[in-house]
């Protein structure tokens, strides 16, 4: 029929394309650029609304060259010193005590010096090198949890984060147990963040893959909570064990009685699920009071320890820190 798509087991699926066009020798002269310069146009295309071709153009040469040649300096990175681990510590509210890390990738260009995380990672996703780099954080954070709990802190715990592109291979599950393995990590001390986005982007798929990490025994958890659009339905399906709040959520709660509520909600629901609650991005000490009134089990921010390396980490994050009372109540809602 016109207008019909591919059946897949009966079902009819619509399918579109973004694509991006470049033309040799108009806008370049050897393959290679011409790879790079129509791959720009398709994500221009992206970016545009999808489901449309562009022509390469010439303003978008600079960026596109810059793209191309980032991407090659990165390839280079991978398994080499420049590409390294940070760590952020997590605190648990209870205890006032450092529960385990969250590990972040950094790059050092040898020319441009630190990249930004959010450059890189994006360059990474898009190219597909974000499942070999992902792979060998996993690896590396697993690595240094095992010198951790052979130091004898063996109840820290390490968050992960997956990319969506790494949350879709094939591979990832098969990943996570080789590394568990490998490092004779207890399943219960690392942690899986997946952002909120990446699990309803195709939710019977998402649900399948939580439940075969659930039953290794890993932690999940739900990061960004609150800026996606997940089914309050859907959401008690999962078998994740945390939520981590939002920063936005966090940043103007000290003046703002809607975000208190937010917060307030989001606590309640989490527990109610028998899920822990993660707030990110504290970096006042008024910030820390009022999520600790408000139920939060875990702290993440400025305030409580930058990312840093793993010897830093342990210079820094090896005692237990006084807890910050609040004298007032909630904000009252601004005028």
């Amino acid at each position: 029929a016109v207008g019909s798509g591919p059946l897949l087991a009966d079902n009819e699926l619509q399918v579109t394309a973004s694509i991006g066009i470049a033309i040799c020798p108009d806008h370049a002269a050897s393959e290679r650029q011409l790879m790079a310069f129509a791959d720009a146009a398709m994500y221009q295309a992206k970016e545009s609304g999808r489901n449309a071709f562009v022509l390469f153009a010439d303003w978008m040469n600079d960026s596109a060259e810059q793209q191309f040649r980032l991407l090659a300096d990165l390839r280079r990175a991978i398994g080499s010193e420049q590409l390294f681990l940070h760590y952020q510590p997590k605190i648990r509210v209870a205890t006032q005590k450092v529960a385990g890390a969250e590990a972040l990738i950094r790059w050092r260009h040898p020319e441009q010096g630190l990249i930004p995380p959010d450059r890189f990672i994006r360059l990474a996703e898009r190219s597909g090198a974000i499942n070999e780099i992902g792979r060998w954080a996993l690896d590396q954070a697993c690595q240094q949890l095992r010198h951790w709990h052979d130091a004898g802190h063996d109840s820290w715990t390490m968050s992960v984060n997956l990319s969506p592109v790494q949350f879709s291979s094939p591979h990832l599950l098969q990943d996570v147990r080789e590394v568990i393995e490998r490092y004779a990590i207890a399943p219960r001390n690392l942690v899986l963040e997946i952002t909120e986005s990446t699990v309803m982007r195709d939710t019977d798929t998402s649900l399948r893959l939580l439940q075969s990490f659930s039953a290794l025994g890993v932690g999940i958890s739900i990061d960004d909570f609150g800026t996606g659009y997940s089914s309050l339905l859907y959401l008690k399906r999962l078998p994740a064990t945390e939520i981590k709040i939002d920063h936005a959520f966090v940043r103007d709660l000290e003046h703002s009685a809607e975000d208190v509520v937010i917060v307030s909600a989001i606590v309640a629901l989490g527990h109610a699920l028998d899920m822990d609650i993660v707030a990110e991005g504290v970096e006042t000490a008024a910030q820390r009071a009022y999520l600790e009134r408000l139920g939060c089990d875990y702290l993440q921010g400025f305030l409580l320890g930058r990312p840093v390396d793993a010897a830093r980490f342990m210079q820094l994050h090896d005692l237990p820190r006084p807890r910050v009372e609040l004298a007032s109540g909630p904000p009252r809602n601004p005028q």
